[in-house]
C-alpha cells in the first residue's frame, strides 16, 4: 500500500475516534459530521489506490466518490450510506441548531456510528483487496 493511500487509510481512522470522543462528550452533532467524514476519507483511500496518478477530488459528496470508484455497496449498508451522504449538509451548515440538536440526538449518533464502524470495515476490506 503507498504512502498516500496509507495518509488517507490513518486520517479516516483518527476522524472516527474523533466521533466516538464527541459522542463521549455528548457533541452529536460533530459524531455525525465526523463519521461522514471517516467514510470520505476512507473513499478516498480506495481511490487513491486505484488510481495512483490522480489526487482525489476536493469533494464532500459520497454517493459521486462511490461511482468514481465503481463501488456497489451491499444493501445493509447502503441505505446507511444514502442517508449518511444526505444528512451531513445539514450537521456542516445547521439553520436551527436547537432543532437539528433535536433530531441528532444520543440514540441517533450511537446508531450513527455503529453503522459508520460496519461500513469502514467493508470499506477496508475492498482496500485490502484491492492491493
Amino acid at each position: 500500500m503507498n504512502r498516500v493511500v496509507k495518509n488517507w487509510e490513518a486520517t479516516s481512522n483518527y476522524d472516527l475516534r474523533t466521533a466516538e470522543a464527541m459522542y463521549k462528550a455528548g457533541r452529536y452533532l460533530y459524531v455525525v459530521f465526523m463519521c461522514h467524514l471517516a467514510i470520505e476519507k476512507m473513499l478516498k483511500a480506495i481511490l487513491a489506490q486505484k488510481d495512483p496518478e490522480e489526487t482525489p477530488p476536493k469533494i464532500h459528496n459520497l454517493i459521486h466518490l462511490a461511482q468514481k470508484i465503481g463501488l456497489a455497496l451491499p444493501d445493509p449498508l447502503s441505505d446507511f450510506f444514502q442517508r449518511i451522504d444526505n444528512v451531513s449538509v445539514a450537521t456542516r451548515y445547521p439553520e436551527d441548531l436547537r432543532l437539528l440538536s433535536k433530531e441528532f440526538n444520543q440514540e441517533t449518533a450511537k446508531r450513527m456510528l455503529s453503522e459508520t464502524k460496519r461500513l469502514i470495515k467493508w470499506l477496508k476490506q475492498q482496500l485490502k483487496s484491492n492491493e
